[in-house]
């Protein structure tokens, strides 16, 4: 397993990010009421408590399906091993729609 030093990831181009989300959302699968989930917004407090927490170097985002098949987002802390840090685990974002953005990304 690879190491993390709170490193990983990079900027991509603002174009690129709204292709991606735009394939996104011509193959999302719709929840039981027919929305397609486009995003989900969690504010700087809940991160930082993430970020705060011993040993962490960042944070991993699960993909999820709660009871009623909507698609959620499950964050949690990670150590240098790339273990995950378990006793603090954090979802209920805003979910878009309807908390929606107007810039490109939302298409």
């Amino acid at each position: 397993m690879a190491t993390f030093d709170g490193t990983e990831g990079s900027t991509i181009d603002l174009q690129q990010a709204a292709t991606w989300t735009a394939n996104y959302r011509r193959v999302a699968v719709a929840d039981e009421s027919g929305t397609v989930v486009k995003a989900h917004f969690y504010g700087r407090d809940i991160l930082q408590k993430l970020l705060d927490q011993e040993n962490c170097m960042g944070i991993r985002v699960y993909h999820a399906r709660d009871e009623k098949g909507q698609q959620q987002l499950v964050l949690v802390g990670a150590d240098a091993e790339g273990n995950d840090i378990e006793s603090m685990v954090v979802d209920n974002g805003k979910i878009c729609p309807p908390d929606c953005s107007t810039g490109d990304l939302n298409g």
